[in-house]
């Protein structure tokens, strides 16, 4: 049996060794690790939530973060201290962090004293602690790193002034704490670079009530600054922000400011101020990159924290501080947005919707002008149309009104020989004279009145709408007609109903759609024996319809041809263009009507019109002449 060779065996010890490093470095990526942070004061002092606030959102994911809070000024006696160190080498002895966050001075002090019986070897990042109590301490370790930061009390002072020029009092309110009395001391080395601008007074370390009153008494000639205090002249503890908001809405004709960005809201106008959620952000920042392995000689952070004047907008308003004095990199809270930045979507959608709106309707109505115009140039063409149609039917009407205006031309000349003979014979016959003038007079106004018809039918006028007796249209159609119907040997009977008939409309166009109707009856019926060349013309005088009817009795309509009688352009007619019918559909339609034919009970074609009325009065029906 084979055994393994030596170069075996230490190829498969590699292996085993690489997959335990493996294993320990994805146990090690996926272990949680634990940041303890120490803070100076009590839990709910607002610096403290935003500091945690920024803190929290800038940690990653796998950091467990523990919190323990000194409540200093309350709390600093030496038994306390001792107790309080003892507390946390116990509890955290089993799961010691593996980077520590200390919050102010007092925590940094409590650390550096009591780090060698805490926790000697963890990196320390220290956050919210002034540069200028840094530089009183010794030398930091190289492993206790952080961005200090300056409260700036001379510039919000500065500031103030420039806003109020009629100020001459500068008031400057802290309390009775340790750390009250450190902001007092600060305040007293500032203010002598103001003295040539306000009169400097200290209300320091006063009982609150007191202090209140003072600043109630104050004139519209002083300008108010406190950090707040933590403990008043009667013992009673404050967390700074609650101080401020009291003293704000006691000083009412005092504008009030302050150096922290939590007093903003409780009626102060602003100051230059650090953030402290920016602040827990960037000590955030510097814990994730101790934890990948960072050397905290190598994090190059920066100098100092920024500071920047932010200002209260409702308070900027209230002591009417012009908007266009303010520093462009100011921060301004409390602004009530424009109506444009509160809605700026629903403006910018609304405007796009208006917009297309408009656009839509500048569409709409320049296709109605469009259409207009089509509808004007389209009338004008059904004018100009219908005028040759007129023309068309007077062309074919020639020999019958020839033989019309011939009649009583050749009467009238019958006449004036008769009358010549009469002079000449020299005989007194003036009353036969006198027959033979009524004769001339009546045939020379018949052939006018044919005329006059022939000149209305062939004018080229303007359409008109006027109320109008439709009998009596009918009728005149009937006498330009006879002639014609006289020539084709048919019979042309007119039936009217016992009441006028009134129609509002253009006379010419409805007289235009019978002569086409009566003359393609007269067509219908030719080459038919006499009996059946009847075309019989009805009008019916209905409660709000009038109904003419065109009845041949000629061979029908085929009923292949019945859907396409009134489409341009078709015709049953050898010579026919197909346009006559159309043009009567046209014309009934213009005014209000329809038109439609059908084939008679027995024989031949029936065409109906049916127009709206005007109205009926009893007349007697007109007659053809």
């Amino acid at each position: 049996m084979p055994t393994d060779s030596p170069n075996s065996v230490s190829r498969l010890a590699r292996f085993l060794v690489a997959g335990c490093l493996l294993l320990a470095a994805a146990a090690t990526a996926g272990e949680t690790r634990h940041v303890l942070v120490l803070y100076s004061n009590n839990r709910l002092l607002p610096a403290n939530l935003e500091l945690d606030r920024g803190l929290r959102e800038t940690l990653a994911h796998s950091v467990e973060l523990s919190a323990e809070f000194l409540d200093y000024p309350r709390f600093d006696s030496e038994s306390y201290v001792r107790a309080l160190t003892t507390f946390l080498r116990e509890k955290y002895a089993l799961r010691p962090p593996a980077v520590l966050v200390v919050v102010s001075n007092e925590a940094l002090d409590f650390l550096l004293r009591h780090r060698a019986e805490l926790f000697p070897q963890v990196p320390v990042v220290h956050m919210a602690v002034p540069r200028s109590f840094l530089r009183a301490l010794p030398p930091l370790p190289a492993d206790a790193v952080g961005i200090p930061i300056e409260y700036d009390f001379s510039g919000t002072i500065d500031q103030a002034l420039r806003w109020h020029p009629q100020a001459r009092r500068l008031v400057l309110v802290t309390g009775a704490a340790p750390w009250d009395r450190d902001w007092e001391a600060r305040l007293r080395n500032e203010v002598s670079h103001f003295q040539d601008r306000a009169t400097a007074e200290f209300l320091a370390g006063l009982p609150t009530g007191t202090v209140l009153q003072r600043l109630g008494e104050l004139g519209d000639d002083a300008v108010v600054f406190t950090p707040g205090y933590f403990q008043d002249g009667a013992g009673r503890y404050f967390a700074p922000r609650e101080a401020v908001r009291l003293m704000a809405a006691a000083a009412a004709t005092a504008p009030v400011y302050g150096p922290f960005d939590t007093f903003l809201g409780t009626g102060i106008v602003g100051g230059y101020m650090t953030s402290y959620a920016n602040m827990g952000r960037q000590a955030g920042h510097i814990v994730n990159r101790l934890l990948d392995g960072a050397a905290p000689a190598a994090l190059h952070l920066p100098a100092i924290m920024p500071t920047t004047l932010h200002i209260d907008w409702r308070q900027l308003r209230r002591w009417g501080i012009d908007e266009h004095a303010i520093p462009g990199d100011a921060v301004v809270q409390f602004r009530a947005p424009t109506f444009l930045e509160e809605h700026r979507y629903g403006v910018i959608i609304t405007a796009a919707v208006f917009l297309l709106q408009a656009g839509l309707i500048a569409g709409l109505l320049l296709e109605r002008r469009r259409r207009r115009l089509a509808n004007l140039a389209l009338q004008q063409q059904r004018f100009e149309l219908a005028h040759a149609s007129r023309l068309a039917v007077a062309g074919e009407l020639t020999g019958a009104i020839a033989h019309e205006i011939n009649q009583p031309l050749g009467a009238i000349l019958s006449n004036a020989d008769a009358a010549d003979l009469i002079l000449q014979s020299g005989a007194d016959r003036r009353d036969e004279l006198r027959e033979i003038l009524a004769d001339i007079r009546r045939d020379d106004l018949r052939a006018g009145d044919v005329i006059r018809r022939l000149r209305a039918l062939l004018a080229k006028q303007a359409v008109e709408r006027q109320p109008f007796d439709l009998n009596g249209a009918v009728s005149d159609v009937a006498t330009m007609l006879r002639a014609e119907a006289q020539r084709r040997r048919v019979a042309l009977d007119i039936q009217f109903p016992p009441t006028a008939a009134t129609l509002v409309g253009d006379r010419i166009q409805i007289q235009q759609v019978l002569l086409n109707l009566v003359l393609n009856a007269m067509d219908a019926v030719a080459g038919l024996p006499e009996d059946r060349c009847t075309v019989i013309v009805s009008v019916e005088n209905g409660v709000d319809r009038l109904t003419i009817a065109v009845r041949d009795r000629g061979r029908g309509i085929a009923p292949v041809h019945l859907p396409q009688l009134f489409d341009s352009f078709f015709s049953t007619k050898r010579q026919g263009m197909g346009l006559g019918l159309s043009i009567a559909r046209t014309l009934v339609e213009a005014h209000g009507g329809r038109i439609w034919a059908e084939n008679g009970p027995d024989e031949g074609a029936v065409f109906q019109i049916e127009l709206p009325a005007a109205g009926a009065t009893s007349l007697s029906s007109p007659r053809p002449a």
